[in-house]
């Protein structure tokens, strides 16, 4: 069973490379429980703002600036088209520069077209505000990569999806936030010609706010400096070789208790098999010479061109980025027309249909983080085997895809149909982000900037190519719903046969 306790004790940590083995989610005062909470909070201040247009777009400023159907959807694509393009420099750039100061940079710099955001006269402003707003989108390579830095194998896919999912949250907390702002600038006097522009304020500041105090209060990685962490990588690695009977010790799993650091730590060459839960994950069993080796093979290097190019096409990220163009790709899609397929179907006000809208992106807070733990479990309980993590990502997609079929052909009719379709969806879509970051980590955890940027960016490309088909068919969105469900199932057939990392990869396992 979970010792609760973990969620705000100082964690037990790795001291070859100076990782948490569990989460204090709770504990802000912890070095590793400030970085969690900054790595979500962050990433959902940027989601809020990246997608605070939608809420907003179709009954309010597209009325307000004449915007018809099909560039209302072009804004959209515009949006993720952005992303996209700053998720691939914000990989290789967290590897450069370390993943705080590029976090921070894009929530300075997706700050400025949020506060220009009430200058928007026409439709060509409107296009050119989004594109810059997708700035904040490339936010979420930072928050995967810094998170990844501070907490290890055992716990690191729990780590990610919870900070990835709850960041996504801010894609649901937009539907709620952004018509109730306008709403009550409205019923305070202001014109809606004027609401709208003023409520961008809001995010705006946050955005700001949040970027200053995670540069002020927070380090770059566990062993401080990014600068300097090949230095104090080779140092814990030199203390490791050198008494390899108690510092390499690297006990625990994600049921573990934070050890009591006036005790002796066991020795690699204790007897395992009396204490399962201590050396339930695979790391744990590995001999001391190949568990340094791997923890060097881990140490994040400077990126080159060729480099780049070489780890972003190898068959294991084409196979990450396939699962995200689907799962997170269809997210970003549909939170784009989701409130407006519900006004269609159900004739409800902007803020009735924006409530509802808004669940959909909620239920990151719980499904995207159940599929980091499910995916944690699996790396456990089959012995460190990384295919469990791969086909189980794959697996949600195609159930994924399911829903999606169904939804389409269905075309619920009655909010309880649809709702409940909407949440099953949900469960996997969502699920099948946190398990495919669950994965990352493992895949040239070398490069992982690289790896994290490429497939973030699959995600947005996922998210334009379906898009596009819902731009293309208008407001026929059962139709597209079931035309990207067979698109799921296709994609994740097609690289599910590709091994989880490449064979002969140091580090990662």
């Amino acid at each position: 069973m979970f010792p609760i306790r973990l969620l705000w004790a100082s964690p037990d940590v790795n001291p070859i490379n100076g990782k948490a083995r569990s989460i204090p989610a709770l504990n802000p005062v912890n070095m590793y429980g400030r970085v969690f909470f900054f790595s979500w909070f962050g990433f959902m201040i940027a989601f809020w703002s990246w997608y605070a247009f939608p809420p907003l777009l179709k009954e309010v400023i597209a009325k307000d600036i004449h915007l018809p159907q099909h560039q209302l959807a072009n804004s959209n694509i515009v949006a993720l088209l952005a992303t996209l393009l700053v998720r691939l420099v914000a990989g290789p750039m967290c590897d450069r520069f370390g993943p705080r100061y590029t976090f921070a940079g894009c929530l300075l710099a997706g700050s400025i077209p949020t506060f220009c955001a009430g200058g928007i006269t026409n439709t060509g402003g409107l296009i050119a505000v989004r594109f810059f707003v997708g700035i904040l989108g490339g936010s979420f390579v930072p928050c995967q990569v810094w998170s990844t830095g501070f907490f290890d194998k055992n716990v690191v896919g729990t780590a990610n999806a919870l900070t990835g999912g709850f960041g996504n949250a801010g894609g649901g907390i937009t539907y709620f936030v952004m018509p109730a702002i306008f709403e009550s600038l409205v019923s305070n006097g202001l014109a809606p010609h004027v609401a709208w522009r003023v409520s961008f304020i809001v995010p705006g500041i946050l955005i700001v706010s949040t970027a200053a105090f995670m540069l002020l209060l927070c380090p770059d990685c566990p062993t401080g400096k990014w600068s300097e962490r090949m230095a104090a990588a080779e140092l814990n690695l030199r203390r490791a070789s050198i008494d390899r009977g108690t510092v390499v010790d690297v006990k625990g799993d994600i049921t573990d208790k934070p050890a009591h650091h006036d005790s002796p730590s066991p020795s690699l060459g204790d007897d395992k098999k009396a204490d399962p839960l201590r050396y339930s994950d695979r790391e744990a069993q590995l001999e001391p010479d190949t568990l340094i080796e791997s923890a060097r093979g881990e140490v994040i290097q400077k990126p080159t061109l060729q480099e780049i190019l070489k780890v972003s096409f190898s068959p294991q990220v084409i196979a990450l980025g396939a699962g995200y163009i689907c799962s997170f790709g269809g997210e970003l899609a549909i939170n784009s027309i989701l409130g407006n397929y519900y006004i269609k179907n159900f004739h409800l006000s902007l803020q009735e249909a924006g409530n509802w809208a808004a669940m959909f992106g909620l239920l990151n807070v719980a499904f995207r983080p159940l599929g980091g733990v499910v995916s944690d479990l699996a790396y456990r309980y089959t012995d460190g085997s990384l295919w469990a993590k791969k086909l189980l990502m794959h697996a949600y997609n195609i159930i994924a895809g399911g829903f999606a079929i169904a939804i389409g052909l269905i075309d619920p009719k009655t909010p309880s149909t649809m709702y409940g379709l909407i949440a099953g969806f949900a469960f996997f879509l969502e699920g099948a982000n946190g398990l495919n970051f669950g994965l990352v980590p493992h895949v040239h955890p070398y490069a992982n900037g690289i790896v994290s940027g490429f497939t973030g960016a699959c995600g947005n490309f996922g998210g334009i190519i379906f898009a596009i088909i819902f731009r293309y068919h208008g407001t026929d969105y059962a139709k597209v719903f079931w035309i990207c469900g067979i698109m799921f199932i296709a994609f994740q057939l097609a690289v599910i046969w590709i091994r989880p990392i490449p064979k002969g990869q140091i580090g990662g396992h």
